[in-house]
């Protein structure tokens, strides 16, 4: 287990010999991040940091289960000194703390309802040698198994012609994820593992390269729940097991019905039309 510190908030070499000088913004945060991780003692398991290649596109496709999963997925490729730039919902780009900070470090926003920008976008940046990273799954999964999957990472590979990197990560959620309230404590072991890359091969669909990153991904995420060195403190305390480990977490279906229920009720929110209209049609009736 590696333990952040503060000699590696201030190491000259954290990011290689020659640093693009256009990344000093995401520089500087990561070194933030790095003392927020000292403060709090967290206690890292990388494995695989060697499959993100040194130079050159790639798409790192994780799992999905925290608030601060890119933090912990970026963690991964800094021994290669690769920045992650990743894809978020646009919304993150408008708040007015984040929103500078998400396009000083060139990550990429994804409105929902249009992602045809973000997608060539991305592909463009991969194209110059970005890495990207993904949550393919969309949302955070409640279940704290791998969710189905957007095609978005599987298109990207083909059009930009780079290999996924499948990813998984765990122990975040037991720090800030769906459903819970934040808990703030020290010493939470997080384990990232980065799979071995995917490559898109001669003739094969996007879906067919998706299902193969899925299973990696699923396969990985397991590996990090089986070896991860903490236990629950109690029954009170195995929320932050999936339900197939003994946890108290849904199972993967009791969330889908609860993710399509949510999904159901904001898109009639969104439909419903505006009081000012409503009254209108109301006199139109009459």
């Amino acid at each position: 287990m590696y333990t952040a510190s503060w000699r590696d908030v201030v190491r000259r070499d954290l990011f290689g010999p020659a640093p693009d000088p256009r990344d000093r913004p995401y520089r500087f945060i990561d070194r933030v991040v790095l003392v927020l991780f000292t403060a709090f003692g967290f206690r890292f398991d990388v494995r695989g940091s060697q499959h993100v290649p040194l130079s050159g596109g790639a798409i790192i496709a994780s799992n999905h289960v925290s608030f601060f999963d890119f933090m912990f997925v970026g963690f991964g490729a800094l021994p290669r000194h690769r920045l992650v730039r990743f894809m978020a919902k646009s919304a993150v780009f408008d708040h007015w703390f984040a929103g500078p900070f998400m396009r000083a470090m060139q990550h990429i926003p994804v409105d929902r309802k249009a992602g045809a920008a973000a997608f060539e976008s991305a592909v463009r940046a991969l194209k110059d040698g970005e890495v990207i990273g993904v949550f393919p799954e969309a949302t955070i999964s409640t279940s704290l198994t791998v969710k189905d999957l957007k095609a978005g990472a599987a298109r990207m590979a083909v059009n930009a012609g780079v290999p996924i990197i499948p990813a998984a990560v765990w122990g975040g959620q037991r720090i800030a994820t769906k459903g819970h309230k934040v808990q703030w404590r020290r010493g939470v072991p997080v384990t990232v593992i980065l799979g071995e890359p995917l490559v898109h091969e001669p003739g094969e669909k996007p879906q067919a390269l998706l299902r193969r990153t899925k299973a990696a991904m699923e396969a990985l995420l397991d590996e990090a729940q089986r070896s991860y060195p903490d236990q629950p403190a109690g029954p009170e305390d195995r929320w932050w097991l999936p339900a197939h480990l003994g946890g108290t977490a849904p199972t993967p279906e009791e969330a889908a019905a609860t993710d399509s229920v949510r999904a159901a009720g904001k898109a009639v929110t969104a439909e419903r039309p505006h009081p000012l209209k409503r009254l209108a049609a109301r006199l139109g009736r009459r």
